[in-house]
C-alpha cells in the first residue's frame, strides 16, 4: 500500500460542523435551484467547492496580521510582500490587487486590443472573461491528451508548440499580445506543465517577440510535480524550480486565495517598466493605490509569510498527496475521474459516471447536485455550464471533459474527511443508473455557473 504523509501540522483551532438528514439536503438543495454554489455554507457537511480563499492560516500568519500597517501609501506590509515576490518568482515589478481577477483585469485592458488573439493551455472561465471582454479572442493550444481523462501523461498542462506555431503564421506574432500560460491547468484536472515545454514555449516566445505571462495560482503544486516526475530535478528544492518557472516568463497574475495560502489577495507582476507604469496607473481606478491594490496591510502581510510557508516541502508534499490519497480510493473502486490525480483536486468524469446522460442533460452539474443531497459534501460543476455559450451561434460551448471538481482546501482536512468523501461517491457509483438529469430554469447571461438555476427533468 501506497504511504501518504501525515499532516505537517498542529491543529490549534477547531470549527464544528453541521450535519443534516437527507431530506433537509434536499430541500436545501432545492431552494438552490440545484446549484452548487447557491447553498448556504452552513448547510454544507465537507465543502469541496474551491481551494480559493478557504486555506487554514498558520499561527505565524495570523500573528502577522496584528502587525498590519494599514497606512494608505508606504506600508511596510506592501514592502515585505514587494521583497518577498521579487524573491521567490524573480519579477521586477509587482502591484496588489484584491484577488487574481483583479490581476487579469489589469493585464487584459493593458495587453490587449480588439481583435487579438490569446493563445493558453485551456481556458479558464473568468480569466477567457476579462480576455473577451477587452476585444481578445481565446484560442487553445493545450496538447490534445488534456482533452483526456484517462490519459496518464503526467504533464497533460504542457503547450502543444505545434498549435502555437499554426496560431503564429495564421495571425501574426503582431496579433498575438501575450501567451496565458497556466500552472497548474484547472479545468484539465489540476495537470502540471513540464519544466522542459515552459522552456521551449519561451523560446518560440522570444523567437517571434510575444510576452508569457503565467497564471500562478497554483504555481508551488507544478513545481512539486516537477520535482517527483521531471528528470533533473529531484534533488532541487521547491523555491528553485519555481524561480526557475517564472524566469521564462515575462509576468504573472497571482490569486493568492490559492499557493499563496490567504483568505484574500493577488498581484500581478511583470518585468516591463513601461507596462508597469501603466499598470500603477490603472490600479488606482480598479483596486486601490499601487501600494496597497485593494488589500489591507494585515493581508499583505500573511500573504508575503503564506508565499514563504508555501515552498516548505512537507507542507506541499502533504497537500498534493492527500489530494492522491482521495484519487486513490477512488480509482481503486472503480470511479471514473481524470488521471493522473492532479494537484488541487479530484476530478470525477461526470461523462462515464453518468453515461446514460447526454451532454445537454447537464451531467457534471447534475452529479454535483446528487452529491450533497446524498453526503452533505459539496463540490463544484465544470462542464458545459461552466463552459457558457458561443456569443456568435448561441449554442452552448461544449468541452470535451465534463468534470465535477471535489477540491481540497489546503490545511482544512484529514484523511479521514477524504474517507468520507470517497465512501459519498462510490455509494452514490453503486446507485448511478437512478440518476436523471437537470434543465435550466434560469441563465444569466455572462459566467452562468454561479447564479445559474435548475431543475429535474421530468420523464417523458
Amino acid at each position: 500500500m501506497k504511504n501518504y504523509p501525515a499532516e505537517p501540522f498542529r491543529i490549534k483551532v477547531v470549527e464544528m460542523m453541521k450535519t443534516m438528514s437527507r431530506e433537509e439536503r434536499e430541500a436545501a438543495m432545492i431552494e438552490a435551484g440545484y446549484n452548487t454554489f447557491l447553498v448556504k455554507s452552513e448547510d454544507v457537511y465537507i465543502d469541496l467547492l474551491t481551494d480559493s480563499g478557504t486555506t487554514a492560516m498558520s499561527d505565524k500568519q495570523w500573528a502577522g496580521m496584528m502587525i498590519g500597517d494599514e497606512a494608505y501609501a508606504g506600508s511596510r506590509n506592501f514592502l515585505h510582500l514587494d521583497a518577498t515576490v521579487k524573491e521567490y518568482y524573480g519579477f521586477k515589478h509587482m502591484v496588489p490587487t484584491h484577488q487574481g481577477r483583479g490581476a487579469e483585469n489589469l493585464l487584459s485592458r493593458l495587453k490587449i486590443k480588439q481583435g487579438d488573439i490569446i493563445p493558453g493551455n485551456m481556458y479558464f472561465t473568468t480569466t477567457r472573461y476579462h480576455q473577451e471582454a477587452n476585444g481578445g479572442i481565446f484560442k487553445d493550444v493545450i496538447i490534445d491528451e488534456a482533452h483526456d481523462s484517462q490519459s496518464e501523461h503526467p504533464f497533460k498542462g504542457n503547450i502543444d508548440l505545434r498549435k502555437l506555431q499554426a496560431l503564429i503564421d495564421e495571425f501574426g506574432a503582431e496579433k498575438i499580445p501575450y501567451v496565458c500560460l497556466a500552472v497548474t491547468v484547472n479545468l484539465a484536472g489540476g495537470q502540471p506543465v513540464s519544466m522542459q515545454n515552459i522552456r521551449e514555449v519561451s523560446a518560440l516566445c522570444k523567437k517571434h517577440k510575444i510576452d508569457i505571462f503565467f497564471d500562478a495560482t497554483r504555481c508551488v503544486e507544478n513545481a512539486y510535480f516537477i520535482k517527483k516526475r521531471e528528470e533533473g530535478y529531484r534533488n532541487v528544492s521547491i523555491k528553485e524550480i519555481l524561480q526557475e518557472m517564472m524566469s521564462y516568463g515575462d509576468g504573472c497574475t497571482m490569486s493568492g486565495k490559492k499557493d499563496c495560502m490567504v483568505n484574500i489577495g493577488g498581484f500581478l507582476a511583470m518585468n516591463d517598466d513601461e507596462l508597469f507604469a501603466r499598470v500603477k496607473e490603472l490600479v488606482v481606478v480598479f483596486e486601490g493605490m499601487p501600494s496597497y491594490g485593494g488589500m489591507a496591510g494585515r493581508d499583505m502581510e500573511a500573504m508575503a509569510i503564506g508565499i514563504k510557508e508555501s515552498v516548505v516541502y512537507a507542507y506541499i508534499a502533504h497537500r498534493v498527496e492527500q489530494v492522491a490519497y482521495l484519487g486513490d480510493r477512488l480509482m481503486e473502486a472503480g470511479v471514473p475521474i481524470v488521471r493522473p490525480v492532479g494537484g488541487h483536486a479530484v476530478f470525477l468524469d461526470a461523462r462515464l459516471f453518468l453515461p446514460h446522460l447526454t451532454q445537454d442533460q447537464l451531467p457534471a452539474q447534475t452529479l454535483a447536485a446528487h452529491l450533497y443531497i446524498e453526503s452533505g459534501v459539496r463540490s463544484m460543476e465544470r462542464g458545459i455550464v461552466s463552459a457558457g455559450r458561443d456569443k456568435k451561434t448561441g449554442d452552448h460551448h461544449r468541452p470535451k471533459l465534463e468534470l465535477v471538481r471535489l477540491t481540497i482546501p489546503r490545511r482544512v482536512y484529514t484523511y479521514a474527511h477524504m474517507d468520507v468523501v470517497a465512501d459519498a461517491v462510490i455509494d452514490l457509483y453503486h446507485h448511478r443508473d437512478e440518476i436523471t438529469g437537470l434543465e435550466f430554469v434560469y441563465e444569466p447571461p455572462m459566467l452562468r455557473f454561479f447564479n445559474a438555476r435548475f431543475k429535474p427533468i421530468e420523464a417523458k
